[in-house]
Parts: structure tokens; C-alpha cells; sequence
């Protein structure tokens, strides 16, 4: 087996070293795709059908259409408002928490200010701690606040990146020059208007990584907002199929259902990856580089 190297000429490869590496990937590819597809294939099933047969393939007939009709409109649809309390919580709070991390970032690598370090290693040592451990203190909080069942209970917790605003800080250093400010600055720019015109155009790639890590993390997120709220049209995707999967024992048809959801709920982070993922992988390459 030969391959062109970039001189031009041909460099043998070892085919052990290949078909190991080749095994290893499709290996990995099996244990995240493998329950994926079992997850597609018992969406398609009947209730009877789901405790028979083969489980990685489908039956006869095909039911994913009127699994996702019963799904959607089962309990006045609130599978939906869930749908939407996730979307807003995600879409809101990945947005405006990568915009504070990229302003921390860029204050933190290009403003010299007292403390500037200590400020970075106390952001820092966030990310070693665990969002569970944060959980009752927050509820106390808000509670205090009287603000403990309602959605700004989770959308504000959700800003706070310890994580973005260290990948900000990084790529911010290597990739906004120093030259251009002054020359915005002498040109007679202010601090706002250079940050937004200038240094977050160069630091795309980095906002984009940021936006995905902070969206994935607060779709997923279960325990603040089994927490926090009571009310169950407040309740995102997660704690709302949970809902859903500890009624089973009194309503059966919910065990589809919590399949079915679950299959859905998966659908807005496949697009987001697949639509940014050209992005993220760059991000995540230069910011490791420039570190």
C-alpha cells in the first residue's frame, strides 16, 4: 500500500498499523452509533413489538410517523412547550453566554489591569467545578430572590462560561494583532466599537466552539432544572421525558413515548454540528495550537 507524499513521491504505509487504526474507528463509531440506531428502530414499533423481536431492526408495519404524532400531542402537546422551553433556554443562553465569555476574554488578554491574573486563574479554577455542586446554592439564591421556579432560574445560571471565557482569552491573544487596535484606537474607534468591529470578526472561529460547547451543555442539562422548577410548562426536554419515564408504570403507552421524545430531542444537536462543525474543528485547532 502506497501513498504520495509531499515531495511528490511515494511512501509505503504498513497495512497492520492501517487495519488497526481502521478497527479501532469503527470500534468507536459502533458504541455511539449502535444506540442511535436501536433508538430509530424502536420508534418505529408498536408497544408489543418493542418487548419482542429483534431490537436493531424494524417491524412490519413501519410506525415512526404516528409514534411521533402520539408523542407530540399526548397531554395537550406538551411535549412541545418542553421542545420550546429547551430551544429558548439553549439558543438564549449559548448566545448571550459566549457573547460575556468573548468580552472576559478579549478584557482579560489585551487589557493589563491589576489583578489580571489572579482574576484568570479564579475563572479558571470554574471549570474545575462540577455544575451539580452549584445546584442548591443557586436554588438558594433564587429563592431568596423569589425567582426559584421560573425561567430566568435557569436562563442566568446558563451566561456563565468558566470554559469559553479561557478559550476567548486564548485566541484572543494570538489572534487579534495588538497593531490593528492601536490603529482603530488612533483612527478613533472606542473600546466597544473595536471589540465588535474588529476583534470578534477575528475571533469566529472561537465563538463558534464556544456557542456549541455552552448549547450542548445547557440542552443536556437536567439537574439545576430538576431543582429549580416545579411548574411542568417550564420544563426542558430533559426533566420533561423523565417526567414522562417515571409515569410508566401507570400509563405504559409512556415508554414509547419517552423513545420517541428522546429521538427527538437529538435532532436540533445533530443540525447545529453538522452546520457548524466546519467551524468548531477549526476553532478548536488553532486555539490548541496558539496555546
Amino acid at each position: 500500500m502506497t501513498r504520495t507524499a509531499a515531495g511528490g513521491g511515494a511512501q509505503r504505509t504498513r497495512p497492520l498499523p492501517v487495519a488497526t487504526t481502521m478497527l479501532f474507528m469503527v470500534i468507536c463509531a459502533s458504541y455511539f452509533l449502535v444506540p442511535l440506531w436501536w433508538l430509530l428502530v424502536a420508534s418505529s414499533k408498536d408497544r408489543a413489538a418493542l418487548n419482542d423481536g429483534d431490537g436493531l431492526w424494524f417491524s412490519n408495519p413501519i410506525l415512526l410517523w404516528d409514534n411521533i404524532k402520539g408523542a407530540l400531542s399526548y397531554d395537550n402537546s406538551i411535549f412541545v412547550r418542553w421542545a420550546f422551553n429547551s430551544l429558548i433556554y439553549s439558543g438564549v443562553g449559548a448566545v448571550l453566554g459566549t457573547l460575556f465569555a468573548a468580552m472576559a476574554g478579549y478584557a482579560l488578554a489585551k487589557y493589563v489591569f491589576p489583578g489580571r491574573n489572579a482574576t484568570f486563574n479564579v475563572i479558571l479554577g470554574g471549570v474545575l467545578v462540577p455544575a451539580t455542586a452549584l445546584a442548591l446554592p443557586l436554588f438558594l439564591l433564587f429563592s431568596k430572590a423569589g425567582q426559584a421556579d421560573t425561567m430566568w432560574a435557569i436562563l442566568l445560571p446558563s451566561l456563565v462560561s468558566p470554559f469559553g471565557v479561557y478559550l476567548a482569552r486564548i485566541f484572543a491573544a494570538s489572534a487579534v494583532p495588538d497593531e490593528l487596535l492601536e490603529a482603530a484606537r488612533i483612527d478613533g474607534a472606542s473600546e466597544f466599537r473595536t471589540f465588535f468591529t474588529v476583534a470578534i470578526r477575528l475571533m469566529g472561529p472561537a465563538l463558534v466552539t464556544i456557542f456549541l460547547f455552552q448549547f450542548v451543555a445547557i440542552w443536556n442539562n437536567f439537574f439545576l432544572p430538576l431543582v429549580m422548577l416545579q411548574d411542568t410548562k417550564l420544563y426542558p426536554l430533559t426533566l420533561g421525558l423523565h417526567t414522562w419515564n417515571s409515569q410508566v408504570t401507570h400509563s405504559p403507552q409512556l415508554q414509547l413515548y419517552v423513545i420517541v421524545g428522546s429521538l427527538l430531542s437529538i435532532v436540533p444537536l445533530v443540525i447545529a454540528f453538522l452546520a457548524l462543525q466546519r467551524f468548531w474543528r477549526g476553532g478548536l485547532a488553532e486555539g490548541g495550537v496558539k496555546a
